[in-house]
């Protein structure tokens, strides 16, 4: 009980600090949905002597899914640290429905994202409250959809506690079993903008079958950014942008830069030998 208690102490706390009011950043403007985001000559960097890249020029329109690709290092995950708004811009802006992500108020930002990132972050509680970690006032029925529709309910089931079972970080979930209660959170928020970063790239063989057809389902009639190692993975996106030293070198589909014979060709056939 006191371990539960301190993980929903944890949780407030971090709840409290994505949404502190700073007085010099905080935008007014309260969204109810995300329809554009378009990066506009926004140069990066995390200290002066390490920029990011400069001048970057991206759109993503409303029910696209867009993958970004490229080495280590090319500024993919940055991106999102911008559009989440965990950093700001040196200069350039970014534009979301059509207003400078500066006026608009973080919180009623990132209530339409939702996130699935390579470590799952798994706090010391039940099944039913990890997976309402960002809906706190969900029903037992909205968790136990979230569940099925993510395939978490495969091995939840065989549990004898079921949505009850105490979890941690440290009890022996796999990998994948951890990326399901990851997009059942996500389904349960139902937010209009997803985010995968690299969200495949631990996960056992058994699992990913399950676990692409769950980002499927949570991707429907959404937009949808693709952070992804695994090519294979990104290839039905409406957009692949790549990346390369902080600028975007090629854009295409799957199809198209295939065809091209570029970098993202080397790049899907370095993976595919």
């Amino acid at each position: 009980v006191a371990e539960y208690e301190n993980a929903k102490a944890s949780f407030n706390r971090i709840n409290d600090f994505l949404n502190l009011k700073n007085d010099i950043n905080e935008g007014q403007i309260e969204i109810d949905e995300i329809s554009s985001i378009t990066f506009k000559n926004t140069t990066f960097a995390y200290t002066p002597e390490t920029e990011l890249f400069e001048n970057f020029n991206l759109t993503i329109k409303k029910g696209q899914k867009v993958a970004i690709v490229g080495p280590t290092g090319a500024g993919k995950t940055s991106l999102i640290n911008l559009v989440m708004r965990f950093y700001d811009p040196v200069s350039g802006d970014i534009i979301i429905n059509g207003h400078s992500i500066l006026e608009i108020t973080k919180q009623s930002l990132r209530k339409n994202i939702g996130m699935v990132l390579q470590d799952t972050w798994i706090f010391s509680g039940s099944i039913a409250d990890n997976i309402r970690y960002l809906k706190q006032k969900a029903s037992k029925e909205e968790i136990v959809e979230a569940a099925r529709k993510s395939h978490a309910d495969i091995f939840i089931n065989t549990l004898p506690q079921g949505y009850d079972t105490f979890i941690s970080s440290k009890n022996g979930l796999s990998e994948g079993q951890k990326q399901m209660i990851a997009i059942a959170r996500v389904m349960l928020l139902n937010p209009q903008l997803v985010i995968l970063d690299e969200a495949t790239s631990n996960i056992d063989t058994r699992s990913e079958k399950l676990i692409t057809d769950a980002f499927e389902k949570m991707m429907v009639n959404k937009t949808s950014i693709v952070i992804a190692h695994r090519l294979s993975t990104i290839e039905k996106a409406d957009v692949i942008i790549v990346m390369r030293d902080g600028a975007i070198v090629e854009t295409g589909n799957h199809q198209s830069l295939m065809a091209a014979e570029g970098f993202y060709y080397s790049l899907y056939a370095s993976q595919y030998k």
